[in-house]
């Protein structure tokens, strides 16, 4: 089989193509730029198109056998490989159709991590465990990993670990072997108009999975199963959400390791599970690309946009900065998509507590409602319970130059963004 990826360089679907790849599959796409994954894609002799996507690219290589086109939700209806694609009659879809494909095609056992946010650091938790362990695993992360490519898949894999995506209903696609769920909010209002059809969603993912461990309230749960071997206070991971996203991937890795050991009559055979063993490894979990990651000494980016990321984050970086010896925590924040923060503004008054200064930056328009008002940072900032700490921010270089006196004066810098913002500050850091 033939396929083309339109946008394959990127997180989402860079990883799928690595996948393909690895499965048999003649893989090729285009890009308008590089993006994170084009290094590993260049690696595995993927064949891709750099620059302006006008279809002549997509028609030389449907004209050579392709008969899927696969895109991102993001592609617009009137784009010229879309139109390519339609005029020559191959197969359409989004990148969920041929996910769920290669799941059946391949026999295996789906351990989708699906959430509002958490997702891929305990996905990414997951595969780093699996991998230490020996386990038959089979993974896709929406991100780059230090420790191994963004996607792989070998003969003879057991296991398929994805970062299950909830935008415009993706993970409805999926009946996962085991779901995992470390949080469950209020996201993508482009998407889903109210809360109600928000959890909704969820209920019906879950109810599509065979096995689900999740983070509630009062703790973890499962589905199908009995108690939640692990708790967050066993993992020594700096920030309570890294701890909780450590406890739910440990179960999840535990069910795994059961599911492996079984004989055919369905018994566990002689070897036993060593649970501190799956504590140890994932007390010493990397991190992964834009999830809390260590730029340089005194600077971190991740990709916080929406305020219970934003106060988790925070925490994160106030426990390694103690860990490091910093005075304090500075924090530059770019709010992404308009939409979503007219419906979750409310939600960041508290979400800056513990912050020692805040850089607020205008919003990363995409998708947007052209009838909503755009909302700038002092519209934000004056609903803050610490007002006093923030104040409004442009990519310019004088917050450039204020950045850096905080690091070279001891301060822990945390910028969080979906958008642009992070290859700033990367290009800052090396001059």
């Amino acid at each position: 089989m033939k396929i083309y990826i339109s946008g394959i360089s990127g997180t989402g679907m860079g990883p799928l193509a690595l996948m393909a790849k690895e499965a048999g599959i003649d893989v090729s796409g285009s890009d308008l730029a590089e993006g994170a994954i084009m290094p590993e894609l260049r690696k595995a002799g993927i064949e891709v198109k750099i620059g302006k996507q006008d279809g002549e690219f997509l028609r030389e290589k449907i004209s050579e056998g392709v008969e899927w086109f696969v895109h991102t939700s993001a592609l617009p209806e009137d784009h010229a490989e879309l139109k390519v694609a339609r005029e020559a009659g191959v197969k359409i879809s989004k990148r969920d159709d041929l996910t769920a494909y290669l799941v059946e095609k391949l026999n295996l056992k789906m351990v989708a991590v699906a959430g509002t946010h958490g997702k891929t650091t305990t996905t990414a938790m997951i595969v780093w465990a699996a991998l230490k362990l020996g386990l038959p695993v089979s993974y896709i992360v929406g991100t780059t990993l230090g420790f191994a490519p963004s996607g792989a898949y070998h003969k003879g894999d057991e296991f398929f670990v994805y970062e299950a995506d909830e935008y415009d209903r993706n993970f409805l696609k999926y009946h996962p072997w085991l779901s995992v769920i470390p949080c469950v909010s209020y996201d993508h209002p482009d998407i889903y108009p109210t809360r109600e059809d928000y959890l909704e969603a969820f209920e019906k993912f879950k109810g599509q999975s065979e096995m689900v461990v999740e983070k509630t309230p009062s703790g973890y749960r499962w589905k199908n199963m009995g108690e939640p071997i692990y708790k967050a206070e066993d993992f020594r991971l700096a920030g309570e959400a890294r701890r909780i996203d450590a406890g739910l991937a440990a179960d999840a890795v535990f069910e795994m390791m059961t599911s492996e050991l079984r004989s055919n009559d369905g018994m566990i055979d002689d070897r036993i599970i060593d649970t501190d063993l799956i504590i140890k490894v994932l007390n010493k979990f990397p991190g992964v690309g834009r999830r809390f990651e260590r730029i340089c000494d005194g600077a971190y980016s991740d990709y916080a946009h929406h305020p219970e990321e934003v106060r988790a984050t925070i925490e994160v970086a106030m426990e390694q900065a103690k860990i490091d010896g910093k005075k304090g925590v500075v924090v530059i924040y770019e709010p992404h998509q308009n939409t979503r923060q007219h419906e979750v503004m409310e939600g960041y008054k508290d979400a800056f507590v513990g912050a020692d200064k805040v850089f607020w930056l205008p919003t990363y328009l995409t998708r947007e409602n052209p009838e909503l008002p755009v909302l700038e940072p002092k519209d934000f900032i004056e609903t803050l319970s610490n007002a006093e700490k923030a104040e409004p921010a442009e990519l310019s270089s004088e917050i450039r130059d204020v950045i850096k006196r905080y690091i070279d004066g001891g301060y822990l810098v945390l910028l969080m963004t979906a958008g642009p913002a992070d290859a700033w500050l990367r290009k800052m850091i090396k001059k």
